[in-house]
């Protein structure tokens, strides 16, 4: 009812911004007579159907006779009388109307000279009725009176063009109801005949012809023939030619030209077609003027024709014109407009088709948008619905094959097969809609494996090659599909009929694009991977040269700048490297290592795509042009920041990097063989621990941006805290499951939001960075300046683990190099297997949370046949490891006061306890064999957030803690019982209570969310004593076990922790990381270091409860001791590591170095300064 109560609204005032002698003035009002009736008829008040009645008595005597609306308008009239006689008992209504209609006819004899404009009006009820009830009998007596109106009209006479023409419109709405081509024709024969019977310079003659092309138009959507849309632009420009400047229909006889031009191109895909219909509908909007209600109407479809023309030729100009066109039309929509749906779905579509061709997240994150909104907002059944949700679901298909989230793929097959099913068997879309699901299921099959995605994917295009016609230009891109699809099939199965069948169609599908087809390069390029495929089975040389011609050609006809350019370009060094596999000719490896550094070297595309060409171009260039590599490996190591760039949430950037993880570790391998040892430090620097990294990055300080533009400072700062919030957001398991496009829509928009912060950020960064005193700002630091500010302590060890060489560099404070110590003994397959080993032997002792012992005062079962494998691995790490490096650091002895050591490990080192290394397990327990004899060991991710520290604390004072946050959950709901946190947390207030060291405690049900998220940012100290969990899947979704649900991690990340000192995470697994990406240091004792706390206590593995307070107590016991606190001094956390180092040296002490007793001490590790 609202929505009908808002159409009288809209319309009245439509009628009151009109001028009385405005053409349309009379429109609008019987509009607002019909919108009045459309209440009337929800609501039955008498008071709308009498205003009703009133406004159609002032329109009908406001219309001149002979008005081509005149009888419609009576018709309405009646209608109305009717619907109030059945309220009232008024005599007056359509039927009524029809049966006087009827009776007249009969009383009058057909030579009577009125009787053809009687059954003219007759026939004109009729169709008035068919057009409100949909009764086909209707409409067939409308055409059975009109043609004996026709009939009886002598053939000269001056209106028999008129009476043929309303025939003709008779026949043509009974074939949109029932798709009768005959009716259609008869149409087109109808009106060829009123036109030829119509003289030269009459002024119906233009009306005539433009009904002539509608029904030439007609016939063609239906059947395709491309005579009859040939006939209509005839027919289109001899109306338009007869029709003077000034007319009011010009416009609109121009766009419909337009339309056919469209279509003809659609069909055929001649360019000169489609710049004809961008030139008329271009005159079209010229001639309307500025504020008529066709403007967004002749917009949209000028917008519409820019669009198709991009597709042909790929110029992003025409683009950008159809985005700004699209966009003007939606801010002219108001909103409930009846078109607003289509409109946001067209401006949906040249978003796609600019993504397609920039590759700007920007671009796809828009158009997912405007689709959602039109699906949202298309009423149910409407006839465009299986338009809008194929467009929502190319967009989302556009989207996966960037992110690779399956979400989108997920829901983008969702969306295709609901447009197929509610698509009417015949109808001339069909086949695109098929086109699209498969396409979506051959995505998703590159993704999961499927093989019945596959499946779908071949019939899907097949059935679409099927449905369309010899000659339709969309034929040839179905057949490339199709080709693809069999290739994807055949790497999967190697099945040798797909390999045949894909080079078969895709060869068929190039031979039909026409050159200078913007589709041209696509085409090539599937059928180069094709033939390379083949090749790479038979080993015929005829097939990689006609690959290496097909690529070739791809990219000559790319224009620069184009998206697909790096896969291109790519592809085309891949089938050279081919050749030069079977020839040995060097000209082709040297050909393929110049297109990957060309391919990498774009300055659009993909990142993965450019990385992907990047690592081909270091892995060709090491091999055979070793000059080149250390280029190649620089520009890798850029890409690698955006494939996981801040547009994306902290999830998805995980994701990206499980796959090139690695990438540091091989390029600083490199550095290391070229004796570049600072490059090698920067690289492992900025390609590791990058999502900690970006974080940091967003906090940093802007004291000195701001002192010389605090405007430009604060913008900065808005946006960082923009982007930490909107990438710390927790991706939705699935978006298609029990969530309504209301959601979506507004989930949606958070993810276009975010994108748009990332652009935003990067521009004002360039900014920033065109000052010449911040041309450095938030860039990767180099080896200078990470040199520049170690600890003055102890060293840091960075070390490389890579297949083709180990190495470490030990930076030293007033060094101003790193020492290069080569691990010469060490590989990573030897590395790899100790962490293998480890990780079996801690799971086969069931070592995964903190509980308590079933044997008292042991502190670990250790199955007898399972030998010493700590302490062989501990062993192996120290001749390997650490030997190597005390001694290249001149430690051949233990000193009285150790120093410190920051270890900073990459690859299977991340996940092994360096800091015990050492022999163990001899009889006579000997000095100088194990790392805590020589140093005080710390962990570090990377040497920036250890320098970070460093310069934070000469810089200020905020390492004095005045409160300590104690957690304590004995008896966590659904999770075993760990009684030992309880005496954990009572020896620390005892100790603390002694020098009179404020402290909060809070046990059980005290210990719940809102109270820990309420006191952690007034507390430089906390100690969590409780289970904790470490969520791979989702990093940020790692916690801490309260009363009542999980800290994650996340939420820790939004508190803004300016006064956080130390954090001691007495719970499992808190340093253990994800294998899978061994170069982020995925896991809670990072995730702290993140969060702003100076130094972090965690635990490799699992911790026996009874053991806890023991570590404790330990660890309490030489902090204090250490500050030499007296009653009202502070805490000092610089000391944390010593008072670790303390802690697990007297549980050796107590335990001894059993293999049971190293279990106990080696998992706990310090992080930080």
């Amino acid at each position: 009812m609202r929505d009908i109560d808002n159409s009288v609204l809209n319309h009245d005032l439509a009628v009151q911004l009109t001028p009385i002698d405005h053409a349309r003035f009379m429109d609008y009002l019987h509009a607002t007579a019909l919108s009045v009736i459309a209440r009337f008829n929800s609501s039955g008040s008498l008071a709308d159907i009498d205003r009703a009645i009133s406004i159609l008595r002032i329109v009908i005597d406001g219309t001149p006779n002979g008005h081509h609306y005149w009888s419609e308008r009576l018709n309405n009239l009646a209608e109305s009388l009717m619907s109030r006689f059945e309220r009232t008992e008024d005599v007056a209504d359509l039927s009524e109307t029809i049966s006087a209609q009827q009776k007249v006819v009969h009383m009058t004899h057909d030579s009577n000279v009125h009787m053809p404009a009687l059954l003219v009006k007759l026939g004109f009820s009729f169709r008035r009725r068919f057009q409100c009830t949909g009764d086909v009998r209707d409409i067939s007596e409308a055409i059975s009176v009109r043609r004996a109106a026709v009939h009886l009209t002598p053939e000269y006479h001056p209106h028999m063009p008129t009476r043929l023409n309303n025939l003709a419109l008779s026949f043509q709405q009974r074939f949109e109801s029932t798709g009768d081509i005959a009716d259609i024709s008869e149409a087109i024969t109808g009106l060829q005949k009123a036109v030829l019977l119509t003289p030269e310079g009459h002024p119906n003659l233009p009306m005539l012809l433009i009904s002539v092309s509608l029904a030439y138009q007609a016939r063609y959507d239906s059947t395709e023939d491309l005579a009859d849309v040939s006939e209509a632009i005839s027919a289109q420009q001899k109306a338009i030619y007869l029709t003077p400047q000034g007319h009011p229909d010009l416009p609109i006889r121009l766009d419909n030209l337009g339309n056919s031009f469209q279509a003809r191109f659609t069909y055929a895909g001649n360019l000169t077609d489609i710049s004809n219909s961008i030139t008329v509908r271009q005159k079209a909007v010229s001639l309307t003027p500025k504020g008529h209600s066709d403007i967004p109407m002749l917009l949209t479809h000028l917008g519409i024709s820019f669009t198709c023309r991009f597709g042909r030729t790929g110029d992003p100009t025409d683009i950008s014109k159809a985005i700004s066109y699209h966009q003007k039309v939606i801010h002219l929509t108001p909103e409930g407009h009846a078109e607003m749906h289509g409109r946001l779905s067209n401006l949906g579509n040249a978003f796609s088709r600019r993504y397609e061709h920039t590759a700007d997240l920007a671009d796809i994150s828009e158009a997912i948008s405007a689709h959602q909104k039109s699906v949202h907002l298309i009423p149910k059944g409407h006839a465009k619905s299986p338009g809008v949700l194929n467009n929502l679901g190319n967009s989302l298909t556009c989207r996966f094959r960037r992110t690779g989230d399956l979400n989108d793929i997920s829901e983008a097959i969702s969306y295709l097969q609901e447009a197929v099913v509610l698509t009417p068997e015949g109808h001339v879309e069909m086949s695109t809609w098929l086109d699209n699901l498969a396409t979506a299921f051959s995505y998703r099959f590159k993704h999961t494996g499927d093989v019945n995605d596959i499946s779908e994917a071949i019939s899907g295009y097949q059935k679409a090659v099927h449905l369309t016609p010899e000659g339709r230009a969309n034929r040839r891109t179905y057949l490339g599909n199709l080709g693809l699809s069999f290739l994807i099939r055949y790497r999967h199965t190697g099945d040798i009929p797909d390999i045949f069948a894909a080079i078969s169609t895709q060869q068929t599908a190039v031979d039909l694009t026409p050159e200078g087809h913007a589709d041209m390069p696509t085409s090539l390029n599937n059928l180069g991977r094709s033939l390379l495929r083949r090749f790479e089975s038979t080993d015929d040389p005829t097939d990689v040269s006609k690959a290496i011609a097909a690529h070739k050609k791809a990219v000559d006809l790319t224009p620069e700048g184009h998206a697909n350019m790096p896969a291109l370009l790519t592809n085309l060094g891949d089938s050279v490297l081919h050749r030069f596999k079977q020839t040995g000719d060097l000209t082709d490896v040297h050909t393929a290592i110049s297109n990957y550094r060309l391919a990498a070297s774009c300055s659009s595309g993909p990142p993965s795509e450019r990385l992907h060409a990047a690592q081909n171009w270091a892995t060709c260039s090491k091999a055979f042009d070793s000059s080149q590599t250390l280029d190649a490996y620089s520009l890798a190591i850029q890409l690698v920041s955006q494939v996981a760039g801040l547009e994306q949430t902290i999830q998805k950037r995980h994701m990206s990097l499980a796959e090139i993880s690695d990438i540091s570790t091989a390029a600083a391998a490199t550095a290391f063989a070229c004796g570049r040892y600072e490059m090698a430090l920067e690289w492992l620097e900025q390609g590791r621990c990058l999502v900690w990294n970006q974080l940091n990055d967003l906090r940093n300080p802007l004291d000195d941006l701001r002192a010389h533009d605090p405007r430009m400072a604060n913008e900065l700062m808005r946006i960082s805290k923009a982007l930490e919030i909107s990438g710390s957001r927790t991706d939705p398991p699935s978006l298609g499951e029990g969530k309504s496009m209301v959601q979506k829509i507004s989930l949606q928009q958070a993810a276009s939001t975010h994108v748009k912060l990332a652009q935003e950020r990067d521009q004002l960064l360039t900014r920033i960075r065109s000052i010449p005193k911040f041309n450095a700002f938030l860039r990767p630091p180099q080896a200078a300046n990470l040199l520049q500010h170690l600890p003055t302590t102890g060293p840091v060890i960075v070390i490389n683990v890579h297949e083709d060489r180990c190495d470490a560099l030990a930076l030293l404070s007033g060094n101003d190099a790193p020492l290069h110590i080569p691990l010469e003994n060490l590989t990573y397959k030897q590395a790899d297997g100790l962490r293998i080993k480890l990780r079996s032997y801690i799971s086969s002792l069931d070592v995964r949370a903190r509980e308590v012992s079933n044997r008292a005062g042991m502190p670990y079962s250790v199955n007898r046949r399972a030998g010493s494998v700590m302490q062989d691995v501990l062993g192996e790490l120290w001749e390997c490891v650490v030997q190597p490096i005390l001694n290249s650091l001149g430690f051949s002895h233990p000193a009285s006061d150790l120093p410190r050591v920051w270890w900073c490990a990459t690859g299977p080192l991340a996940f092994l306890p360096i800091h015990a290394a050492g022999k163990y397990g001899l009889h006579d327990k000997m000095p100088g064999l194990c790392v805590s004899d020589f140093m005080i060991s710390s962990y570090t991710p990377t040497v920036a957030t250890l320098i970070e520290r460093v310069k934070k604390d000469q810089n200020t004072d905020l390492k004095n803690s005045k409160k300590v946050l104690m957690i304590s959950q004995p008896n966590t709901p659904n999770l075993p019982p760990i009684p030992g946190t309880t005496t954990e947390i009572e020896v620390i207030r005892e100790r603390l209570s002694k020098v009179n060291i404020p402290f909060l405690c809070l046990e059980d049900s005290a210990a719940s969310l809102t109270a820990v998220m309420a006191n952690i940012d007034s507390h430089s100290f906390i100690h969590l004593a409780c289970h904790a969990v470490q969520d791979l899947s989702e990093p940020l979704k790692s916690g801490f076990y309260l009363h009542d649900g999980r800290l994650e991690l996340s939420a820790i990340l939004r508190k803004q922790l300016p006064h956080a000192g130390f954090a001691f995470l007495s719970a499992c697994q808190t340093s253990t990381g994800d294998e899978k990406l061994s170069e982020e240091a995925v896991h809670l004792a990072a995730g702290m270091l993140a969060a702003g706390y100076e130094g972090v206590v965690a635990t490799m593995w699992s911790i026996r409860d009874q053991y806890g307070p023991m570590v404790a107590e330990f660890f309490y016991d030489d902090l204090l001791t250490q500050a030499g606190l007296e009653e009202g001094q502070t805490l000092n956390s610089a000391g944390a590591a010593h008072a670790l180092h303390y802690a697990t040296e007297r549980v050796r002490g107590g335990l001894g170095d059993l293999e049971s007793a190293l279990l106990t001490w080696v998992p706990y590790v310090h992080f930080g300064l």
